[in-house]
């Protein structure tokens, strides 16, 4: 196509064909541009790339790889990065404090540097959890040609004939504070948990994203499931400079791609194959940037008509390079679109419809155990329970399969920060049948809704998994499995319900009638609201502090732009 007489620089033009800014020229013109690339349209290229965490150590090599793809393409490509914090090294720790808000840093700053540069469009390569919904929150404000392009999933990690991932080396804790292992027994896991580049390997977080994003139609097909190091996934990269020159021609732009009905397409997806809780936060988040109206009441509804499929880590027992070697996530979109659970006329970023996009290519393969059949799903509706009641008015989250049943009920053992329920799981202090309660976890709380990993890991380790329920304002990771309930709103902090729990309070939890009760009445509850006085806010100052002030509550994505 001509360039000229179809113009593809819409938002670039503005810098190389204004003849009054000179200045703006002369810089591209340093930067390595010839006068003949003024016509093209320029891509910014965004890697979360960093080299301190498996799931971004590669990214910096595989934006090279795109860039190549976009030049050839006939496109200007400028690499430029952004933050990422990993979940896994700063899970337990004051860090952690610092994941969800790094979501925003991230959505800011590729909005600021595509703003501020007058990028025609954008390709963000990214790879732990919040990567993802950062760079297609700033894609929706943006509403610039985009495409997202995951960085794979790790290879499992080996230890003699045991398969492991990161999750192994946070239960291989608790097993050793059961005194089933002995420190070098320990250390062995750790070291073999993870062999190298790539997001963690179950259906956590990471993984759970990346498929939810493919089928929304931001990413191309077999990104979510081509794994961080092998030869399909460079050639996704070189696939991708083509793909955009298509989107930037047709002007195909993510709100055209991101409509409620590809929400919806997403959440069936997460359900499906047994995805992270965070899938709830991110995709109300990234709808909110595009302005479509997502509630946590859609995953309800969602979730009644989408039985869970997967047999994944971290309640099953394979792993996304499995699913890779079946056939993709592509094989799990083609059967989804069959049996009438996902909706294949929709737009995405090749330009075609995602039922075009998976019509040719290979399902399932014959004979494989990663996805059982819609008839004999691991479960008949979704995992992912959206529960209400006295303790969570505006909404709770729980991840639920069935293998830890679907009722729950026990006295309540309450702590006021993760730290302190390590210490009383170590000490002793949690028997069978109780409902743990960690409160003052919260967005605000928090602040930055930290991930509980340590503790659930710690009670699987120690052998309480199954007999204890577990329920926090705060966050549970992507790799948690066991009867536990988060994203409790109002928190703890803001005078939610879940401030005034004690020792011994008896709480129900019905995954069937989708509540959540603690066992008081209005009055009693009111009369303790009443008496009760919020603790000090953790941050005054700085990036944590910033957050607090502009955060809404996790049933609304814990957003920061609400206005």
């Amino acid at each position: 196509m001509n360039d000229k007489l179809h113009p593809i620089n819409r938002t670039s033009a503005k810098l190389t064909q204004d003849i009054s800014l000179p200045g703006a020229k002369a810089m591209l013109c340093g930067a390595g541009l010839k006068p003949a690339d003024f016509d093209k349209a320029q891509v910014g290229i965004c890697s979360t790339g960093y080299e301190s965490n498996p799931c971004n150590m590669h990214l910096n090599g595989l934006a090279a790889h795109v860039k190549k793809s976009v030049q050839d393409a006939g496109l200007v490509g400028w690499i430029f990065n952004t933050i990422g914090v990993s979940d896994g090294i700063s899970n337990g720790t004051e860090g952690m404090r610092c994941s969800l808000p790094s979501r925003e840093v991230i959505a800011d700053s590729i909005e600021a540097i595509s703003l501020a540069h007058y990028y025609d469009s954008n390709i963000s390569i990214v790879g732990c959890d919040k990567n993802m919904p950062g760079a297609l929150i700033a894609m929706g404000r943006l509403d610039r040609p985009s495409i997202m392009v995951y960085g794979g999933t790790i290879a499992p990690g080996r230890l003699g004939n045991r398969r492991l991932d990161i999750i192994s080396s946070f239960e291989a804790y608790g097993s050793f504070l059961r005194k089933e292992i002995d420190e070098k027994q320990l250390n062995d896991v750790v070291e073999s948990s993870c062999p190298g580049p790539g997001a963690c390997g179950g259906m956590y977080t990471a993984n759970t994203m990346a498929a939810a994003i493919e089928t929304m139609g931001m990413a191309l097909p077999y990104s979510s499931s081509n794994p961080a190091i092998s030869e399909e996934k460079i050639r996704e990269c070189g696939e991708v400079g083509k793909a955009m020159r298509i989107i930037l021609e047709k002007n195909i732009t993510p709100r055209m791609i991101m409509t409620k009905p590809a929400f919806e397409n997403a959440i069936a997806v997460v359900m499906a194959l047994g995805g992270s809780t965070n899938a709830v936060l991110h995709l109300i988040a990234m709808a909110r940037a595009v302005d479509v109206a997502l509630t946590i009441d859609d995953f309800k509804r969602v979730g009644e008509r989408t039985p869970m499929l997967a047999d994944l880590r971290p309640s099953g027992q394979y792993l996304m390079q499995d699913l890779h070697e079946v056939g993709g996530t592509p094989a799990v979109l083609k059967l989804l679109i069959k049996e009438g659970l996902v909706d294949g006329n929709l737009l995405t970023v090749t330009g075609k419809t995602l039922g075009e996009n998976v019509e040719a290519l290979q399902g399932l393969r014959e004979g494989q155990k990663v996805i059982f059949p819609v008839s004999t799903p691991v479960k008949a509706t979704g995992h992912i329970r959206i529960l209400r009641g006295n303790l969570a008015p505006l909404g709770a989250v729980a991840k639920i399969t069935g293998k830890e049943g679907l009722k729950f009920s026990g006295p309540a053992c309450v702590f006021d920060s993760e730290e302190l329920t390590l210490k009383g799981i170590e000490a002793g202090k949690v028997k069978p049948g109780d409902v743990i309660v960690i409160r003052y976890e919260g967005p605000k709380g928090g602040p930055g809704m930290p991930e509980m990993l340590r503790i659930t890991s710690a009670v699987m380790g120690t052998g309480l998994g199954k007999s204890v329920g577990m329920i926090t304002d705060g966050r549970f990771s992507g790799g948690t499995h066991g009867f536990v309930i988060g994203h409790i709103t109002p928190e703890a902090q803001m005078g939610g319900p879940l401030a005034v729990v004690m020792d011994g309070d008896i709480i129900s939890i019905d995954a069937s009638a989708d509540t959540i009760e603690v066992a008081l009445s209005d009055a009693e509850l009111q009369a303790r609201l009443a008496a009760w006085q919020a603790p000090p806010l953790r941050a005054t100052r700085g990036v944590l502090a910033k957050y607090i002030k502009l955060v809404a509550d996790a049933s609304h994505g814990c957003v920061t732009d609400e206005g």
